[in-house]
């Protein structure tokens, strides 16, 4: 049983060798000589452990490899590998039952877990340990470190560990009859193990309870135990021959119970199966047993001296003590049954003998009662000796469930105070959960508050913004208009008026040639050429006059520069301005440049109104057919495809048709707007009137 606890062990020990040689190769693969002479050296580790399992080397021989597989894993530098690896050691040298050797081990491992914090060897350290102590009768030790092994499985939550040691702890306790204890633990095992559908440890834990109820002679419950037990062990999905044992033990409840031609059947059963006698000798022997006790309870008459003395001979062969003191015992009672009390005498004692060699003293109790009853004359010594025993055991048995029940008030205590303190870190852990979520939802909701409180403002600012720079082109619109209206005025008061006059008077002395003279003929002739000239001054100035406010932006660039700034100023953004220096920009057609003054002030305040822009770049520059205007800025971006024309953009459209030009706008939603117009030179000429 303890073996099969540790198959897995292997595995564990090579995959995690496995990991660490990994990280080595990978993290540092100068040192890959080392790694290849670690991995050789667990190899070799593993190789001496199994040479110390093979059946045909003997005790001797074993111990040597384990010592050296033990001095080879004391070279190991990797704790981990070096506790799994002591760890198998230890339970090779107890299968060895090699007491001194696996103390030490045990307790290297013991230590070797406390400082890994590796509870699960740990477990199964004391779980080791539990098991040396019970065969050598150490119940209150055994029962100690099953407990110790327990505590762990459950609060590691593995549940079926766990289950198998509250069954250990069972046991051990039915050893010195705390039948009570006993029953509890077993119960607490099987409602772990049921939901687990763990059919073999449920057989064992039913068996145990039908023992427990049988020692109680409460035989009713104890063969209803048996029965669910046989239920499990019929959903075992391997061949097993358990039910044979719990055959024989149903038969004992009848015998005990004084039914002995109906536990008959039961031990004959068990006898029928052709490969018991060869497969489970031990078990042969105590069916065989008490088939023979049960047959000459109920027929004294019938010679069974033969059956029993082959009984204890192969019993002894075995090596079976404890079978050999109840066979002589149940021989002692054939004899006095025969009234032959000589014999009965000699087989009492010894059963009296086999039952002190192999410490067990319901036996030795049993065979004081027997000897009192056969020996009269000694029948004080064997009372005294009886009571003086039974005391004895009472004491200690009681000092022992004593000690099981602080283990188990320790136990209890401390699961106590684990759940006391599980609950008091659920609260402290909602408390500060609670907190936390309090203090997050006040930052969110006051984050959120001075964001808002920081839009409204952004938007009245912008809105603010936006009215003042609606106000500055209105302003400049009607300063503009103005001049407008004054110059056509003053163009049309010296067209129609002076120009008026001057025609008149050059008309008055057109009249004058009719005048005869040479004198006259030549004033009027320089005086006709006066008027010419003032004639042609004045339309000179008219036609200058009504272009001004095409012709007349003095410095484009610096109309731009200060276009920029102003927009920049109200706008809250930085802005960039580059220009090609060696072209002459004033010398651009009026038209041109006040149309191309008009998109670029229409684009940046597209950058304000919509964009939400942090940087604006304005870039001009010369191409091969003319020049090229860019308005680049980083703002919020938009989907060209779904954009709707507003009026801006209608504005840009008419104001480049104008002009013969064309214009491209880019943009994506995130990634900012490029508006791009391209104008040609050669439309100056056709912009120009006469």
């Amino acid at each position: 049983m303890i073996c099969v606890k540790r198959k897995l062990l292997l595995i564990t020990v090579h995959l995690s060798f496995l990991l660490l040689t990994t990280s080595f190769i990978s993290c540092h693969k100068k040192d890959q000589n080392n790694i290849h002479k670690s991995i050789v050296q667990v190899d070799s580790v593993f190789a001496l452990i199994d040479s110390s399992s093979n059946s045909g080397v003997s005790k001797e021989k074993s111990k040597l490899y384990l010592a050296k597989a033990e001095k080879k894993t004391d070279e190991l530098d990797n704790d981990s590998i070096k506790l799994k690896l002591f760890s198998k050691i230890s339970l090779k040298y107890l299968n060895l039952k090699d007491s001194v050797n696996f103390l030490r081990t045990n307790q290297e491992t013991v230590e070797l877990s406390k400082l890994s914090n590796d509870s699960i060897t740990l477990a199964e350290a004391n779980w080791d340990l539990a098991s040396f102590h019970r065969s050598k009768a150490r119940t209150h030790e055994a029962y100690l470190y099953f407990s110790e092994a327990q505590k762990i499985y459950e609060a590691l939550h593995m549940d079926y560990e766990s289950a198998r040691m509250l069954y250990n702890m069972a046991v051990t306790q039915a050893d010195i009859k705390d039948y009570t204890g006993s029953e509890i633990n077993t119960i607490r095992a099987i409602e772990i193990l049921k939901p687990l559908e763990e059919y073999k440890r449920l057989y064992y834990c039913y068996n145990n309870l039908g023992s427990i109820t049988k020692e109680l002679k409460d035989f009713d419950r104890a063969l209803d135990y048996y029965a669910t037990a046989l239920e499990y062990q019929t959903k075992l999905d391997f061949e097993n021959n358990y039910g044979l044992s719990l055959k024989n033990n149903i038969g004992v409840v009848y015998q005990e119970r004084g039914n002995f031609e109906e536990s008959i059947p039961y031990f004959e059963e068990v006898l029928k199966d052709k490969s018991l006698k060869s497969e489970k000798p031990t078990l042969y022997g105590t069916a065989l047993n008490n088939l023979t006790y049960s047959k000459f309870k109920i027929n004294n008459r019938e010679n069974f001296s033969d059956q029993f003395s082959e009984i204890i001979k192969l019993q002894d062969s075995l090596g079976e003590i404890k079978d050999v003191s109840r066979t002589h015992f149940c021989f002692a009672e054939y004899h006095l049954s025969k009234n032959d009390t000589l014999n009965a005498i000699f087989q009492a004692k010894k059963a009296l003998g086999y039952a002190k060699i192999s410490s067990n003293n319901d036996r030795v109790l049993e065979s004081y009662q027997l000897l009192a009853k056969l020996e009269p004359s000694k029948s004080s010594y064997y009372n005294q000796q009886y009571i003086s025993l039974n005391d004895s055991l009472h004491h200690t048995e009681r000092q022992v469930r004593n000690k099981f029940a602080r283990i188990r008030f320790e136990t209890d205590e401390f699961i106590a105070e684990n759940e006391a303190l599980a609950r008091e870190k659920q609260l402290w852990t909602g408390v500060a959960v609670s907190i936390l979520l309090l203090g997050l939802m006040s930052y969110v909701i006051l984050d959120q508050r001075s964001k808002n409180q920081k839009l409204r403002f952004q938007q009245q600012q912008q809105a603010a913004n936006q009215e003042i720079f609606n106000l500055m082109l209105t302003q400049k619109e009607k300063l503009e208009e103005g001049k407008k209206i004054e110059q056509k005025r003053i163009s049309e008061e010296l067209h129609d008026g002076v120009l008026g006059k001057m025609l008149g008077a050059r008309m008055v002395l057109t009249g004058l040639n009719k005048r005869s003279g040479e004198e006259a003929t030549t004033e009027r002739k320089k005086a006709i050429d006066a008027l010419q000239e003032v004639e042609k001054e004045v339309r000179s100035i008219s036609h200058e006059l009504s272009h001004a406010a095409y012709q007349n932006i003095p410095n484009f660039i610096h109309s731009i520069s200060d276009l920029l700034n102003t927009v920049k100023a109200t706008a809250n953004f930085e802005s960039k301005f580059v220009y090609n220096e060696t072209f002459d920009w004033d010398s651009l057609n009026a038209n041109v440049k006040i149309n191309v003054y008009r998109m670029i002030q229409e684009s940046l305040q597209n950058c304000v109104k919509h964009a939400a822009s942090k940087n604006v770049i304005v870039e001009l520059s010369k191409t091969d057919t003319g020049f090229m205007v860019k308005i680049v800025d980083d703002g919020k971006g938009f989907k060209t495809s779904s954009r709707k024309k507003g009026i801006g953009l209608r504005n840009i459209s008419s104001r480049i048709e104008k002009i013969k030009g064309t214009y491209t706008i880019e943009s994506a939603r995130g990634k900012g707007t490029t508006v791009t117009l391209k104008v040609p030179l050669e439309i100056q000429s056709t912009c120009e009137t006469s």
